[in-house]
């Protein structure tokens, strides 16, 4: 039986806003808020781009990871999302 991945996900939409979320299909999900079918937040703010996204095992990981983000500082937002960026650039270099 194959396993459902969760993502949480950061967008950033067309007026440089960010958009947190969480899907169990990263790419359909990119497709509907492009689409202008997605979250009422986005669909006045399109196009959508994808800044980071992680996987999580569970459905309630992912979901807390998103209420966690959405708590932050737009600041705080975007010193996490280069943090985590940078350290993804290097485990991708290393392989």
């Amino acid at each position: 039986m194959e396993q459902t991945k969760h993502y949480f996900y950061v967008l950033e939409c067309k007026d440089q806003s960010y958009y947190a979320g969480y899907t169990n299909n990263l790419n359909k999900r990119l497709a509907v808020h492009n689409s202008g079918k997605g979250a009422k937040y986005t669909k006045s703010r399109l196009p959508v781009v994808l800044l980071w996204h992680e996987e999580y095992e569970t459905k309630i990981e992912a979901m807390k990871k998103e209420y966690w983000f959405k708590q932050l500082s737009r600041r705080q937002k975007e010193q996490y999302i280069l943090k985590e960026q940078k350290k993804s650039n290097e485990l991708t270099k290393k392989l």
